[in-house]
């Protein structure tokens, strides 16, 4: 039986040694290659044969779920594993609907990562009880959803650029949008949120740790 072929993206060069030292370590894997940002990954994947991408949620060179939506058509036999310093309440569900495996924070031990790469290889999924618990609620209709779970995936990315305290401006050229484009997912999140300005959405965000 082949190794598993695992590739590492994640813009820290500590963190990317950690890992590929648990991968070299778990029976049955190889490391195939690392990237350090969203556009190097795409590209390496051209040239590097791997069944498994540990995929970093703050990574430079492209928004998270884009990326992931590219890496998953274009590499459709890739099975991708989020790991993330990000609550799953934050980023796992979309990361799921994107066409993620599995989504996994850097909290958990070298054990659990190694068990979560072995299970999305063979085809499953990958999810805490409690983020399962979470997605049987929404399932059966249960709990109440936080407001920004409402909101589109690039209006999430816009409100949490918002939540940080960066300006339209800034934001339209970090997004590679226009400003009155911004503007408009600006006036969409307040009132799918029900804020009134922006230092309601610091304090948001800040309150529900959706910034960093």
């Amino acid at each position: 039986m082949s190794a598993i072929r695992i590739f590492i993206a994640d813009d820290h060069p500590v963190v990317r040694q950690g890992l590929r030292r648990i991968v070299e370590a778990g029976q049955g894997m190889a490391f195939a290659g690392e990237a350090s940002d969203a556009s190097a990954l795409l590209k390496a994947l051209d040239a590097t044969p791997a069944d498994v991408v540990l995929l970093d949620v703050s990574m430079p060179g492209g928004l998270f779920l884009e990326t992931l939506q590219q890496l998953r058509a274009k590499y459709a036999s890739v099975r991708v594993l989020v790991l993330s310093v990000h609550p799953e309440d934050q980023w796992a569900v979309r990361a799921l609907r994107a066409g993620a495996s599995g989504y996994l924070t850097k909290d958990h031990s070298p054990d659990q990562l190694l068990e979560a790469i072995r299970r999305v290889y063979r085809g499953g999924k990958y999810v805490s009880p409690t983020l399962a618990e979470h997605l049987a609620g929404q399932l059966d209709g249960g709990g109440q959803r936080a407001p920004h779970e409402g909101l589109s995936d690039r209006e999430f990315e816009v409100m949490r650029r918002l939540g940080s305290g960066l300006t339209v401006s800034q934001i339209a050229t970090e997004l590679a949008i226009s400003a009155k484009t911004v503007s408009t997912y600006r006036a969409r999140i307040f009132e799918k949120m029900a804020v009134e300005s922006n230092a309601d959405l610091v304090k948001y965000a800040a309150r529900h740790g959706l910034i960093g």
